[in-house]
């Protein structure tokens, strides 16, 4: 867990120099660990430099934004308990494992050490379990840093999260700034150029995505030499880059997207044990390019399966708006029903039959999606959707009021979720999760993304705060 006080001073006058310092010499302190964390680097880098190109030649705005980095940078990281495990700690304190119990523990707890010998008094040794939930941390942090940083400079201005109203064109421009900012410093600090979906997420939130080309930033980095790794595993981002990639269209694809009303997201760690993501993608990848016919075919449906949950989100949010009552009324009658029971309640009013057959298509659209996974994991020898998980997410379909049950992101043994009708099914749900082993998480599905907190998060920590100088 990255928990630290960070700050960089620098004492050169120029302001040439203090970019090329902070870009070479940020080395962020890490709690449990001598080394520096590349993602908030390369996000501060990333930062400062488009800082430099957006004010251009102003003499005004050059002369506070060269102050501002006289002063030094102090950043402090925050890990939500969301992005982490506290099984642990929950089960050592005999609590259930709902979300109740995690919701108990202080907020921005710190993860524990292991202490490798009996007797040793040597912290510095200790290694830290970070078991984390698979929400995507190094995502939000990246995105986080880079906002926050835009945002002390005087570059941009974030929506706070008590719900200020700003210009939708202005916020559009801003998060398109902090977007592409967030996605280069991310591929950077990870050596490789990824989907972005977590980025764009953490951005924007809630969304229907269509990844963008990696050519947009491969491209930019190429055209500058700056694309050949490091010793330390991360590519260069030059200030020429960065100007590219600021002017570049992101052909990726974003739609708002929520769940309609009275429809639940619920999270649970199984605890079976992770799995490596990047390994899993490999293999998968790997399978594709090998058996590149057969792998198509399922690639295509399962495509179509996709398809078929979002145009069934999509029809239940439209009727939820347009038929409201007879919408609630139709899922509660859902809620208190088997699945196989939902055909009969459609009754005379055509808009009943349309929001049941509505629910209908979604779950077997889900099941379908479950069944060509199952197939593709079988097919790479990769367990996507392993018997474990299989047999969990079985039961907790038969369970009155699951919409349908899944392994999130590239599958595996990490996490499972469900989408629920109605808030007293999702205390079901986690009353027959917990009796299995299941943690349920505290997270919900949130359609905004990146904000300024209203009040300042390192007023609830009692614990000491690392830092480090650079002078």
């Amino acid at each position: 867990m990255v928990l630290g006080r960070h700050k960089g001073v620098v004492s050169t006058a120029s302001e040439g120099d203090i970019i090329q310092t902070l870009s070479q010499r940020f080395q962020p302190s890490k709690v449990c660990s001598d080394t520096g964390n590349t993602f908030v680097e390369q996000s501060v880098q990333a930062a400062v430099s488009a800082g430099k190109i957006i004010i251009g030649d102003d003499h005004d705005k050059k002369d506070a934004f060269q102050k501002l980095l006289l002063r030094g940078l102090e950043i402090t990281i925050l890990g939500s308990n969301d992005f982490y495990s506290y099984r642990r700690q929950i089960e050592a304190a005999c609590l259930p494992l709902v979300a109740k119990s995690l919701a108990s523990l202080p907020q921005f707890s710190l993860i524990t050490s292991n202490q490798p010998d009996a007797g040793n008094l040597d912290k510095s040794s200790w290694v830290p379990e970070v078991a984390k939930t698979g929400l995507g941390s190094s995502a939000a942090m990246t995105t986080a840093v880079v906002g926050a940083t835009l945002v002390y400079l005087g570059i941009v201005k974030l929506p706070h999260n008590s719900g200020d109203v700003m210009n939708l064109e202005e916020m559009k421009s801003t998060l398109d700034i902090v977007h592409a900012l967030s996605q280069t410093a991310h591929c950077a600090a990870q050596g490789k150029v990824g989907s972005g979906f977590d980025i764009s997420a953490a951005v924007y939130g809630s969304q229907r995505y269509v990844r963008f080309s990696p050519t947009v930033i491969s491209a930019a980095q190429e055209h500058h030499r700056a694309s050949a790794l490091q010793a330390s595993g991360s590519y260069t981002l030059s200030a020429e880059a960065i100007k590219i990639l600021l002017d570049e269209d992101w052909d990726c694809e974003r739609q708002d997207y929520s769940l309609p009303s009275s429809l639940f997201l619920i999270l649970g760690e199984p605890g079976f044990g992770g799995s490596h993501t990047p390994s899993m993608v490999g293999a998968v990848q790997k399978w594709r390019k090998k058996e590149a016919e057969s792998a198509d075919i399922i690639w295509k449906k399962l495509s179509f399966a996709n398809i078929g949950v979002e145009e069934g989100f999509r029809d239940l949010k439209d009727l939820s708006l347009k038929h409201k009552d007879d919408y609630e009324d139709v899922l509660e009658d859902c809620r208190s029903e088997a699945v196989d029971q939902w055909q009969g309640l459609i009754r005379e009013s055509d808009i009943r039959g349309k929001i049941v057959l509505a629910l209908l298509k979604t779950r077997q659209a889900f099941e379908e999606v479950r069944c060509l996974l199952r197939e593709m994991g079988e097919a790479a020898g990769v367990p996507i959707e392993p018997p474990s998980q299989r047999a969990l997410l079985d039961e907790t379909m038969n369970i009155r009021g699951v919409l349908f049950a899944g392994v999130p992101g590239a599958g595996g043994f990490d996490a499972v979720f469900a989408v629920v009708i109605g808030a007293s099914t999702r205390d079901i749900v986690e009353k027959e999760w917990c009796s299995r082993g299941v943690m349920t998480l505290c997270v919900k599905e949130d359609p905004r993304g990146v904000q300024i907190e209203d009040s300042d998060p390192r007023d609830v920590v009692s614990l000491p705060l690392n830092s480090l100088t650079l002078n």
